[in-house]
Order: structure tokens, then C-alpha cells, then sequence
């Protein structure tokens, strides 16, 4: 099993870390083989050592089907003209979508990755604050297994392709033959998937503490039967947000900005306050790892810069039970 953490490929971080020796001496201390990466926007740094690059996060739009189905009916209701669609996404259309991705996976397959993530979901900034889903999960997953399709036919690839579930429309690993759904449609014969604590709890705001949170992710697992062995890798991180889901959603705010980038910052604040990427400290969150055993575990925690990084990362693989060399050269 590869531990990892989630990183962005950029000159800046190198930086932070003093540089590619300070990452590998700061991976080795937290006890994890590399990062899943992410681009940053900027070429990837020719110092960044191309082995600790184990995974790929594909870029993505959160709100996407309908720029895939170049639906102008739907993209004029949100954005109020062609103009502002195309400064929001950067271009429009089907084939600028697909642009997009085959350049991102152009600079997974240079680094040689063992596994690429890709998010099968769709919310508008308007969803992601009322809950009432204006396309289907259907149309969500039959849409993203012709996207997966398009960029990867039948061929078998280097890496591992891996779907991750969130809790809006799609897959959400809360309904199984809706995940069905999705494997079937995805024709690459290395399709897998990748499961995220966090997001799986986040369809769940009753949840009200880190053991519920354990208990319901097992009884989805059960739901699922033969399917979870399509489980490859895990973002581990807990969630537990339903308070505040249940005081700011099913309305949109008032005070919400009017251009589709400056909704988009407001919006990015709000996501995080229900996504809360926070580390597990109940010993039971074992169980799920032990119990799923993934080729990649990503501690994939909300912290930035390299010191709150580690101190959560530890804290996590302290209830984990996987803690003790990084304890020992930690001097703790």
C-alpha cells in the first residue's frame, strides 16, 4: 500500500519544502511514499522527482455536463450570456472540455503515474447551496462514462483509472447500482474506483460524530458487496458537517455576488465548510483500511504549507496504528 499526500505541482511548493530533498526527507518523516499531485497551473517543476509522483488528480469542473452538451438554454440560465460562459470555463463546448482533460492527462502519463483520479459529479454553483439537483444522477454518470470513454477507449493504459465519488449528483457510493451503473458504462479495462471517506459522509448530514461516521461507511460498503473490490485506492479524511448544511442550504444566499467568478470564490468558502477534510482520530477509522486494504491511501487533509500539513497527517496515521516509525523519528 503507497501513503500518500496530496500535493500541488508547483515551483512554490518545492519551495516550502526546501526544495526536492526537504519533500523526500519530509515524506520519509510522515511515513508515506509519495504525493497524489494536482496541476497548479504552471509547468510542472523540472526538479520535482518524477517517482514520488504516484498519483494524479484530474483537473475539473465542478460544473460541467452542461458545457459538455454545449446545452446554451441551460449555460445562458446561469451565466446570462455566451461571453461570461466562456470566461468562466475558458472556452466552450464539448471538444474544449476534452482539450482540457487530454492536456492534463498528457502531463499525468509524462511524470508516468501508477493511478489517475477523475470526479464523476455535477453541481452548479446555484445547486451547491439549494441541494435540488437539476440534472439526474443518471445523466451525471452516463455523461462522465462518455467523457472517460472519449479520452480512453478500450485501450489498457499504464495507470489505474479511478473514479471518485462526492455526495452531489453522480456517484456518490451511497447507491450501489448507481456505481454499477457507472462500471459498466466505463469501458477502460484498469477503471477502478476511489473512495472518499469524507465526501461519503457528506451525504449523509446526520452523521454527528467520527464512530457514526465508521458505521455508516461500513453499512454502505455492505450495500455494495462484490462492487468493493473495485475499491483501488481511499482519500481518508472525516467530515462531519450536517449542522451547518442544515442552516445554509436550500436557499441561495441573498448577498450572493452576480458574476459567475466572483460567485465561484464565495461558493469555493461555502464547499469547504461542508467539506471539512479533517483527520480522523477515532482508533475505528481502521477498520475501513483494514477492512478495503487499498493499493493507494491519500491523507488527503485540509492544511497548508508543510508544518500544519505533517502535524495533521501524523495525527491521522495515530488512529490508524500506522504512526510508529514517524513517531520514533519525530522523538515522540
Amino acid at each position: 500500500m503507497y501513503e500518500l499526500i496530496p500535493l500541488p505541482l508547483s515551483a512554490g511548493t518545492l519551495v516550502e519544502y526546501g526544495g526536492a530533498a526537504g519533500l523526500r526527507r519530509a515524506l520519509a518523516d510522515l511515513g508515506c511514499q509519495g504525493v497524489e499531485a494536482i496541476w497548479a497551473g504552471e509547468p510542472v517543476p523540472a526538479e520535482f522527482p518524477r517517482e514520488l509522483a504516484v498519483g494524479w488528480h484530474l483537473t475539473f469542473f465542478t460544473d460541467w455536463l452542461d458545457l459538455y452538451r454545449e446545452d446554451r438554454a441551460m449555460l445562458l440560465e446561469k451565466y446570462g450570456s455566451m461571453e461570461e460562459a466562456r470566461r468562466f470555463y475558458g472556452g466552450l463546448g464539448a471538444d474544449y472540455l476534452l482539450q482540457v482533460y487530454r492536456a492534463d492527462l498528457a502531463r499525468a502519463k509524462a511524470l508516468g503515474v501508477k493511478y489517475i483520479v477523475f470526479h464523476v459529479s455535477d453541481v452548479s454553483i446555484e445547486e451547491g447551496y439549494t441541494y435540488r439537483w437539476r440534472h439526474s444522477p443518471e445523466e451525471v454518470i452516463d455523461g462522465a462514462a462518455e467523457v472517460v470513454n472519449a479520452l480512453l477507449g478500450d485501450r489498457e493504459d499504464s495507470f489505474d483509472f479511478l473514479m471518485e465519488n462526492l455526495w452531489w449528483a453522480g456517484l456518490t457510493m451511497a447507491e450501489p447500482e448507481l456505481t454499477a451503473r457507472l462500471l459498466e458504462r466505463v469501458r477502460c479495462p484498469k477503471k477502478g474506483l476511489l473512495l472518499d471517506t469524507g465526501h461519503l459522509m457528506n451525504a449523509n448530514p446526520a452523521l454527528r460524530d467520527q464512530r457514526e461516521g465508521v458505521d455508516y461507511i461500513h453499512r454502505m460498503l455492505d450495500r455494495h458487496g462484490g462492487l468493493c473490490r473495485y475499491i483501488r485506492g481511499l482519500h481518508l479524511h472525516q467530515s462531519l458537517s450536517g449542522a451547518y448544511v442544515r442552516e445554509h442550504t436550500g436557499f441561495v444566499p441573498p448577498d450572493l455576488p452576480r458574476g459567475s467568478i466572483e460567485q465561484y470564490s464565495v461558493n469555493y468558502r461555502h464547499i469547504q465548510r461542508i467539506d471539512r477534510h479533517e483527520p480522523w482520530t477515532d482508533t475505528a477509522a481502521a477498520s475501513l483500511v483494514e477492512r478495503l486494504r487499498p493499493d493507494y491511501l491519500v491523507h488527503e487533509l485540509s492544511a497548508e504549507g508543510p508544518g500544519p500539513r505533517r502535524e495533521a497527517t501524523l495525527r491521522q496515521r495515530r488512529a490508524l496504528g500506522l504512526d510508529r516509525a514517524a513517531r520514533g523519528r519525530a522523538g515522540e
